[in-house]
């Protein structure tokens, strides 16, 4: 009977709290940073402001957890799987580019929102330092991916082009090129991949001949 009880009430839970990341995530995409406070959250979700702080003690608790959720329901592990289901190193290379251009748009608001706030909250610092981790992990990954096939030009190493590759990742430059410049997600993933070719590609090694 009591596991009976307890279901509904922690669907019930699950539910609130996806209100609210998904009220969070409408109000910041529309207004910035600037009016996304607990009582504006509470109010879009339909739900009051003291249950709104039984799940998020605070803005920046919300803040923290709402990159992840973003994430998950932007598709993440989907939009990756072409880069690493790719024929080739060079094809994933490729597929990165494509990755960057189709997922990061999506979630450039609220990713810029947290970066603000891990300066100075260190709840939000700790989860963004897993998000960079995670990135890095991929960028390393595809690294040594272009040079186990002798794909990665000199004079790159491992280690270079994984930091390279994540630095070009930067939601900071994302948002200049499409809020201040103008530019399409369909033009940066263009200049993108002639980026990448052009940085870490070589020619393939010659077969030889006997």
């Amino acid at each position: 009977m009591l596991d009976q009880v307890e279901q509904p009430r922690n669907a019930r839970s699950r539910a609130t709290r996806a209100a609210l990341l998904a009220a969070a995530r409408a109000l910041l995409e529309e207004h910035g940073t600037g009016r996304l406070t607990m009582t504006a959250v509470a109010e879009r979700a339909g739900i009051s402001r003291r249950a709104a702080y039984l799940h998020f003690p605070s803005r920046a608790d919300l803040l923290t957890e709402l990159f992840g959720y973003v994430c998950e329901q932007e598709g993440l592990a989907g939009s990756l799987e072409p880069v690493w289901q790719a024929a080739d190193a060079a094809a994933a290379l490729d597929q990165w580019a494509g990755h960057l251009a189709r997922f990061h748009p999506r979630v450039l608001a609220v990713a810029r929102a947290v970066q603000r706030v891990r300066r100075t909250d260190p709840d939000a610092a700790a989860q963004w330092a897993q998000v960079t981790a995670d990135q890095q992990a991929c960028c390393h990954r595809l690294a040594t991916w272009l040079a186990a096939e002798q794909r990665l030009a000199p004079p790159w190493t491992i280690q270079t082009a994984t930091d390279m590759l994540w630095a070009l990742m930067s939601y900071e430059l994302l948002e200049e090129l499409l809020a201040d410049r103008g530019w399409t997600a369909h033009r940066y993933r263009t200049h993108l991949t002639a980026l990448f070719r052009a940085t870490f590609l070589c020619d393939p090694p010659q077969q030889q001949t006997i």
